[in-house]
């Protein structure tokens, strides 16, 4: 049966082969027969190894789960090793099926997350015949000195530091030769391998991975597009001055996603970095990659935004409500857990009574394997836009676990304020009553206090002043 299957699978990427030859939209001598025979190769040894390394073993069995947690790690491995030999849109995909924490087991999503320090770099010949090609000038015309070593590589690009003519210090973007031409050869190529994947496994249900990114790489690969959006969030954040990082980092994405609609969806390390200002000695977070963004309609900000004003107070009959709305029918206890990344248990008692333990972790990891068929339909079932909403998320928790941030009280005190501001903004909007408008004006002003007063009651609470006003009252209680 597993010979049968692998020489199926062989069949039909041969057929995809024949069927892309064929094709005058696309040129094989661009894709290269190696580049192709590459992800062929990985497909058909990852899919023979889950075919016959475990079906002799009784499922459930302890020996089931050792062996097929090896199984994860080995085809993890081999898929590492592909993005890695075909660069590009395969390291991009490679990138985002490693923050996808609650859908893959760990094995994959530990070892694909190193891709983003494993991005290749590009000769200084490939770059020359970049600027060459896109700008029609060699680079000691346009700049007076330009750095060989790039300051940072990404999947798609890499940046080299240099000084215009002018004098000014600039930061020079720089995309990865044939990337562009590539980039829609290579997701195709994923299409019709994933769809023979699908034919071995029913269950298995990635095609909504290969949508998204048929949708998002033109955009990230059109460098226009992302000066435009470099600029818009510039001028969206320019009020902020940040003291501290860990905390504001969710301020800045609570900032986009409930207030303004317009959210960076690539927030993993390489895009977030933290610099001390020279001058006043603050610490400044910098956004970097503006490529990708996720324009947000104010019908589904606003479902969201009262969704996670829900989770916050635990109002479970509103979370049912808009999880509903939002495309997650019945199976709304499971969305609720998959955008808090908490235990259904810690969601009815309250997101923010309790920093995630080690053994809730395990939990969410477990639930998630046992719960993969309802993972993928939930996925099919949400708009569109949720889908980077949920990336996005997923990089953010692993930044906030690495600063040990995570569910802290200051995160969701932070996102408690934008959802009032988002809200009460919107019913402003709607409303044509001055007297109503007032009226917004003052719940918000109330409601905003409330969370303030809260903020300094838990600062007090966790500061020595705050033990000492403790100790005197009951000290004065006791006296009494």
């Amino acid at each position: 049966m597993a010979r049968r299957a692998l020489k199926l699978a062989s069949l039909a990427a041969a057929a995809s082969g024949i069927y892309l030859y064929g094709n005058k939209f696309l040129d094989p001598n661009d894709f290269g027969v190696v580049r192709v025979g590459r992800a062929i190769a990985t497909t058909a040894v990852i899919t023979y190894d889950y075919l016959t390394s475990l079906r002799s073993v009784p499922y459930g069995s302890e020996e089931y789960d050792f062996l097929k947690s090896q199984v994860h790690l080995r085809s993890a491995e081999r898929l590492r090793e592909l993005c890695c030999a075909n660069r590009g849109t395969f390291i991009k995909v490679g990138q985002h099926l490693g923050a996808l924490d609650y859908l893959l087991p760990e094995e994959y999503t530990r070892t694909l997350k190193v891709l983003h320090s494993q991005a290749p770099q590009s000769t200084r010949q490939e770059i020359e015949q970049v600027i060459r090609e896109d700008l029609g000038k060699e680079i000691k015309e346009l700049f007076v000195s330009f750095e060989d070593t790039p300051l940072g590589a990404a999947s798609l690009a890499q940046v080299h530091k240099a000084v215009l003519q002018d004098g000014t210090t600039v930061a020079v973007k720089i995309q990865h030769p044939k990337v562009q031409a590539q980039s829609s050869k290579d997701i195709l190529l994923m299409e019709v391998l994933l769809l023979v994947v699908k034919q071995i496994f029913p269950d298995f249900e990635f095609m909504w991975l290969v949508e998204e990114a048929k949708k998002n790489l033109p955009l990230e690969l059109d460098f226009l597009n992302e000066g435009r959006n470099a600029e818009k969030v510039a001028h969206m954040l320019k009020n902020f001055d940040f003291l501290k990082i860990s905390r504001n980092l969710g301020k800045l994405y609570s900032e986009m996603i409930f207030v303004n609609g317009f959210v960076h969806c690539d927030p993993h390390p390489g895009n977030v970095l933290v610099k001390k200002c020279p001058a006043s000695g603050k610490a400044h977070i910098i956004l970097l990659d503006h490529g990708l963004y996720q324009v947000l309609s104010e019908s589904f900000r606003m479902d969201y935004c009262r969704l996670w004003q829900a989770l916050i107070k635990a109002d479970m009959k509103r979370v049912q409500k808009y999880s509903r709305r939002l495309g997650a029918g019945d199976l709304y206890p499971l969305f609720a857990c998959m955008l808090t990344a908490r235990s259904w248990e810690s969601v009815n008692r309250g997101i923010d009574r309790s920093p995630v333990s080690a053994s809730e972790d395990v939990e969410i990891r477990s639930n998630a394997a046992a719960y993969l068929p309802q993972i993928t339909q939930l996925l099919n079932n949400v708009p569109r836009q949720m889908l980077l909403l949920l990336k996005t998320n997923d990089l953010l928790r692993g930044i906030e676990s690495a600063l040990h941030t995570r569910a802290s009280a200051s995160s969701f005190l932070n996102m408690s304020r934008c959802c009032v501001r988002a809200v009460s903004m919107y019913q402003r909007s709607k409303s044509h009553s001055l007297y109503r408008r007032a009226q917004i004006s003052l719940t918000e002003a109330l409601s905003l206090w409330q969370i303030n007063l809260y903020e300094l009651f838990l600062w007090l609470k966790g500061s020595q002043l705050g033990n000492w006003v403790i100790a005197l009252l009951s000290w004065m209680h006791h006296s009494t």
